[in-house]
């Protein structure tokens, strides 16, 4: 479990409460099934998840499988046994093709791909063991990705200076790897913003993940060739400047993800949450940025799943 202090509780009391049904229905917090929201037959991908954080990884692949959500990032940090990931993925995908064969399903498993970074809460546990760990993982051919690095200046689990430290020091690394990066900034995209113009941009590319805030923060990093993952934070009611960010974002900028096992979308808000959760994201966005400009939802959702190929499955 990720060292948060604060938030790791959050997790663990997802985890504690979920009743785990072993069917592909999506349920409300009150158990009730939720009819899933028409993707028009597209592709969609969740290019953020922490499976290893999820009770029953191999239950949310089937379930992914199941929704259509043909491509999935996880992510592990070097301070928490990141060979717990990368020694269990296929016994997991394993799992879920029989999960699908209970179900009378053919849908395909999802490809799935890893990326590793520490995260900023964890930047205190940062040492020389951690970055010779990652280095490792960095050379596993399913690694896409440095990440989530960055700064948290909400919780403040590390001191800043250390967070700074460890964000700089890991883009080095990203550059001498020629990887991209997904980005964890809270509260701190201003200093995040100075730190990579400082450092410089990886050319294989940066993306700010789970971005919360309107147009006119994340229009910097836009303006610096950056993509940006939307989560389930754009289905939430009072999202408005989010969804106005999302909408003035060209569409081959923009990507889905969910963060799970945290932040379901709505209607499922309070539930753990699990990759297949993108569906209703994805969904959003289509109406949002897709069906809105004139598009149509599958070409729409199509595009920006390949968004995610190019950037994570090179």
């Amino acid at each position: 479990m990720r060292k948060i202090s604060n938030v790791a509780s959050e997790a663990a009391e997802l985890v504690a409460q979920d009743v785990v049904y072993w069917d592909p229905e999506f349920r409300d917090v009150k158990g009730r099934v939720v009819e899933p929201v028409s993707i028009d037959g597209a592709p969609v991908a969740d290019t953020h998840c922490h499976l290893d954080m999820l009770p029953h990884p191999e239950l949310a692949l089937a379930r992914a499988a199941f929704h259509k959500i043909s491509f999935v990032v996880t992510v592990v940090d070097p301070t928490e046994n990141p060979f717990f990931t990368y020694n269990n993925l296929s016994t997991w995908l394993e799992l879920a093709a029989g999960l699908l064969d209970q179900w009378d399903s053919v849908a395909d498993l999802p490809r799935c791909r890893v990326i590793i970074g520490c995260h900023p809460h964890n930047a205190a546990s940062y040492d020389r063991a951690a970055e010779e760990e990652m280095i490792k993982c960095l050379k596993d051919a399913r690694t896409a990705a440095i990440g989530e690095i960055g700064l948290d200046y909400h919780y403040d689990a590390s001191p800043r200076y250390v967070q700074r430290q460890v964000f700089r020091r890991q883009l080095a690394i990203a550059h001498e790897y020629q990887l991209p990066v997904a980005l964890h900034l809270r509260e701190s995209h201003e200093d995040g913003l100075t730190i990579l113009d400082t450092e410089g941009w990886p050319e294989a590319g940066v993306l700010l993940h789970c971005y919360t805030l309107g147009p006119t923060e994340l229009l910097p990093f836009l303006d610096r060739g950056a993509s940006v993952a939307f989560g389930g934070t754009l289905t939430f009611k009072k999202a408005d400047s989010l969804r106005e960010a999302a909408r003035q974002t060209a569409t081959e900028r923009i990507m889905t993800e969910t963060d799970a096992p945290f932040m379901a979308p709505t209607p499922l808000r309070g539930t753990l949450c699990g990759p297949e959760h993108t569906r209703f994201t994805a969904a959003c966005l289509a109406e949002v940025c897709g069906v809105m400009s004139g598009g149509n939802t599958s070409d729409f959702l199509t595009e920006i799943y390949h968004n995610a190929l190019r950037f994570f499955d090179r």
